[in-house]
């Protein structure tokens, strides 16, 4: 996951909304949102090269999404980041104490940043942090560096998504997350990619031939603890290969 956009507002009649965008090498196989078989009550894509997840949601009000942090010169872990998600999910363990767990541990994955929630709270967790945090209410946002580091993408993203806040309609969200115009040359950040591929990776929406985003997925809450899910796949130059639509 690349982009995750969210609100978080408890107490709200939603009270947490996300958009997010998953962009991964198209050859990485991947299934789409289901509910697995082999852990009841979560639901969610998953990665079947390494087994785990980008986001999803489990039982008693579980939610986790993740992104990755792009350093090109960071040791890469033995681990992969998306049993992270997957763990949490399956688990039993409360949101302060599986993070602080994370935290103990985050050196076997490389860069990640966390997003755990069991409906009463929603923590975060940066892989180069000492310590975790629970996040206040508000509207933040997640790409490839720190919880609302102003990256073009998600400055725009994060602004769309508190315009649409009212109406919560998915498919608004979805076209907030298919959104392909790149930064300008002048705003890109530099995080060691070279200038071309600065450029690919600064839309919310990227589309090459080999690269770009998977996953555009929708999650809205209730009070009632109801969570629907709607998730569109892409293929190669962002072919639409498919929607899914979930209330769980």
């Amino acid at each position: 996951m690349c982009l995750i956009v969210f609100a978080w507002r408890p107490g709200h009649a939603l009270p947490l909304i996300v958009a997010a965008n998953r962009d991964e090498f198209y050859a990485r196989p991947t299934q789409a949102l289901a509910a697995w078989e082999d852990a009841p009550g979560v639901h969610a894509g998953r990665d079947l090269e390494a087994g785990g997840t980008w986001l999803g949601v489990g039982p008693q009000g579980r939610f986790a999404a993740l992104t990755n942090i792009r350093d090109p010169g960071q040791a890469l872990g033995p681990r992969s980041r998306g049993e992270l998600v997957a763990a949490y999910l399956q688990g039993e363990l409360g949101v302060e104490a599986y993070l602080d767990q994370v935290a103990s541990r985050s050196g076997q994955y490389s860069g990640f940043n966390l997003l755990v929630g069991d409906g009463r709270q929603l923590g975060y967790l940066h892989a180069r942090d000492v310590a975790p945090r629970l996040l206040e209410a508000g509207v933040y946002g997640l790409s490839n560096a720190g919880l609302d580091t102003p990256w073009p993408k998600l400055v725009k993203a994060r602004t769309g998504l508190e315009r649409l806040l009212d109406t919560a309609d998915p498919q608004r969200l979805l076209a907030l997350l298919a959104d392909d115009q790149p930064a300008a040359d002048g705003d890109l950040p530099e995080t060691g990619v070279g200038l071309a591929t600065e450029k690919l990776l600064s839309s919310v929406f990227i589309a090459s031939q080999n690269y770009g985003t998977r996953a555009s997925t929708v999650l809205i809450v209730d009070d009632q603890g109801r969570r629907r899910l709607v998730e569109r796949s892409f293929g190669p130059f962002g072919g639409h290969l498919g929607e899914v639509e979930l209330s769980v």
